[in-house]
């Protein structure tokens, strides 16, 4: 396993964004590439300035996926250092998502710098590492993850950050202990609306409620960075920034390329394609069963 090395606050490699709370960690230990996230020289993030937590619920749903996907996806592709909790659902979610567009992200772990948890999730470390990103911790060695260090963690993924974005959030989640820090500290609360009867839905009513910013799509929280999306005009939930998968049958792709507009009901895809109850039903199944469409709320969409 490749070796830690550990900043000191007072360092002046320590990341000023997170220098600027008032509980900062005295140290980190980190693997990874820290000048190219950190470095005023070079790189992306300089001091956390270019840096976007992105936190939600572990209970992830198919739209919360999505949308992470999507918005990180575009976010870090215009070059803004995605940071989160690594745990699964969102996190895990949003560091994939940087990692698969080529950009930088940053694992902040609830557990000494040389654990893995959770530990099934050791590919997505190392691919962390391997694309220039880092995997920081306040704690040394194998210190192991307990009921105390998840929210301790949260401060650290809200301190090293411009903004915090909420995709999915229960009443009560780490989730909102992220973005309520994110908020005590002046940082700026992004939330992405979700359906009202999701029970992930709650917490990110609740940020609404209290001023957080709606995000529409990826170029909202870029705007707020002085970017630009790199990949499509306008960008938003009810488009695709890549274009829609192949899939074998004719009746089956029409269907993924209706999807991959805008999800629908079962009745409004019929009207759209102009088919039979049986051959959509038989072609909605197939696709289903080989992972390209899900059904959530009566509504089908693209995986």
């Amino acid at each position: 396993m490749e070796l830690s090395t550990i900043i000191k606050k007072e360092s002046k490699e320590y990341p000023k964004l997170l220098a600027q709370i008032g509980d900062a960690p005295k140290q980190l230990y980190y693997k990874g590439n820290w000048e190219g996230i950190f470095s005023a020289e070079g790189g992306s993030a300089s001091g956390g300035e270019k840096c976007l937590a992105v936190v939600g619920t572990r209970r992830m749903t198919s739209y919360g996926k999505r949308i992470t996907e999507q918005i990180v996806g575009e976010v870090a592709a215009a070059g803004v250092t995605i940071v989160s909790g690594f745990m699964y659902g969102i996190d895990a979610t949003a560091h994939e998502a940087a990692v698969r567009i080529g950009g930088k992200t940053i694992a902040v772990m609830p557990c000494g710098i040389d654990v893995v948890h959770p530990e099934y999730q050791a590919d997505l470390y190392q691919e962390i590492l391997d694309t220039g990103g880092l995997v920081i911790s306040e704690y040394e060695g194998t210190h192991p993850a307990v009921h105390w260090t998840f929210p301790r963690r949260n401060r650290i993924v809200a301190g090293l950050s411009k903004a915090t974005l909420v995709v999915e959030a229960g009443e009560g989640s780490g989730a909102l202990i992220t973005a309520n820090l994110a908020r005590k500290y002046g940082r700026k609360v992004f939330a992405v609306p979700n359906p009202l009867t999701s029970a992930v839905s709650q917490g990110v009513t609740q940020l609404l409620k209290e001023g957080a910013t709606v995000v529409g799509g990826a170029e909202d929280i870029l705007q707020y960075y002085g970017l630009r999306c790199r990949r499509g005009d306008s960008p938003s939930f009810k488009g695709r920034s890549v274009p829609p998968r192949r899939v074998e049958g004719e009746l089956e792709q029409k269907i993924v390329e209706q999807l991959a507009k805008q999800p629908l009901h079962i009745d409004e895809l019929a009207r759209k394609i102009q088919t039979t109850s049986a051959q959509l039903g038989a072609a909605i199944s197939i696709l289903q069963l080989e992972g390209h469409i899900t059904e959530e709320q009566g509504k089908l969409y693209v995986v």
